[in-house]
């Protein structure tokens, strides 16, 4: 019997694989890579239906042209010659109105509030995964006023469009944070938010699909595709080839590569992130954005996470030391009495988040394809995400309705 083949073994792709698996479909996962360290497993676990504006939106464009000139800034296009990046912006540029904006944001809470539920169901159905899963909310501070107006703006259309948003003021986040002073003019929290430890979840993940017979073919590159007609036959690799039922596209910031070997356009960016762990003293309690520094903030008891920058790099997974030392002056910037320590080269997790250039992710059938998927292009979402895009996933692999509208991450939208 041929099995259902998901190239990328990343955190949407493990989702997928879990709920075709308890559909009863035999399935394979292949991955360029070891699965030991990839963007799944070392970000900032945030939960977060809050985030309902896309990466394309009003005024990134000219913060982003700010920010081009600061090697420690929150995000950087490294200037270059380059066909796919040069696409790429001029896609991103003429999504980046209101127009687009007012269209995504229901689509975007609708999947992320799916993806909680399910995160809820998974939590109770699997209590011995050990996921440090916090649902206290998200805090986004500010310092300035120009980020005061931003945000307290953002809280109100939040309201508008059904999410809790408190306005906080500086005795407000002392009532949250009583361990240490956080400079901070005031912020904004988002009480449905929620965050965990992404690490433990791919693992536990990860061994349970093995358990359930899902097999993972790790260190194997994706030379090619047999088809015929509208179908995909077989997926040729430097392992030898893999016959296929269907086929889950869930690559992750390579997607893109894979779209054109298979002759349609999935327009994709790797956005690089950076990460860190540091001991968590004295103990900041609250999942946190910086928000003039854009850096997460993840707190997990004796331990935290500080992550950071959009650094749109293609596929290049060098560490820019200066990007990293920018999140890591945030940190005092905020926290004056945290005692943060700079991390090792080797310490540093880095990350290629897949962005679509209109900041929505592709989910559904490929363009002149009926038995292949796509699931990718979540940007700085994949974990928020990832449980609801593997239940969709499913759900058209079996024919079945959709939970919900997806209209708006169709595939083919730039083919």
């Amino acid at each position: 019997m041929k099995s259902t083949l998901i190239i990328g073994g990343g955190i949407v792709g493990l989702f997928s694989a879990y709920f075709l698996s308890k559909a009863g479909v035999e399935v394979t996962i292949v991955d360029r890579t070891d699965l030991r360290d990839n963007c799944s497993t070392g970000n900032a676990g945030m939960i977060v239906p809050s985030h309902i504006i896309p990466l394309a939106a009003p005024g990134m464009i000219a913060k982003g042209i700010s920010w081009m000139f600061s090697s420690k800034s929150p995000f950087y296009i490294h200037p270059r010659f380059d066909y796919k990046l040069l696409q790429w912006s001029l896609l991103f540029y003429k999504s980046a109105n209101q127009k687009h904006v007012e269209k995504a944001i229901p689509y975007l809470k609708n999947i992320s509030l799916l993806s909680k539920s399910l995160y809820l169901a998974f939590r109770e159905t699997h209590p011995e995964a050990a996921l440090a899963f916090q649902e206290k909310g998200l805090m986004m501070v500010y310092q300035t006023d120009a980020m005061e107006k931003e945000e307290t703006e953002f809280a109100h259309l939040a309201r508008k469009h059904g999410l809790e948003a408190e306005i906080l003021n500086p005795e407000d986040i002392r009532n949250i944070e009583p361990n240490l002073d956080l400079k901070a003019k005031g912020a904004v929290l988002f009480p449905g938010d929620a965050h965990l430890d992404p690490g433990a979840l791919y693992s536990y993940l990860k061994k349970y699909l093995e358990a359930k017979g899902v097999k993972f073919l790790t260190e194997t590159q994706v030379l090619g595709f047999e088809k015929s007609g509208q179908k995909v036959l077989a997926v040729l690799t430097d392992q030898g080839k893999i016959e296929a039922e269907k086929l889950l596209l869930c690559g992750g910031s390579w997607s893109g590569e894979l779209a054109k070997k298979l002759g349609f356009s999935l327009p994709m960016m790797g956005g690089k992130g950076y990460s860190f762990l540091q001991e968590n003293q004295p103990e900041i309690k609250q999942a946190s954005i910086l928000t003039e520094m854009k850096v997460a903030v993840s707190p997990y008891g004796k331990h935290i996470r500080f992550g950071g920058t959009m650094e749109i790099a293609g596929t290049n997974q060098k560490i820019d030391l200066k990007r990293v030392q920018g999140i890591f002056e945030s940190i005092n910037r905020y926290y004056p009495d945290f005692q943060s320590k700079f991390p090792k080269e080797s310490e540093i997790w880095k990350g290629l988040r897949p962005c679509s250039p209109d900041g929505m992710p592709y989910i559904g059938y490929a363009p002149g394809y009926s038995n292949v998927l796509v699931g990718s292009g979540h940007s700085m979402m994949g974990i928020s995400m990832a449980p609801a895009t593997g239940k969709l996933l499913a759900e058209l692999h079996q024919q079945k309705d959709t939970t919900m509208n997806i209209n708006e991450f169709e595939v083919g939208r730039f083919a």
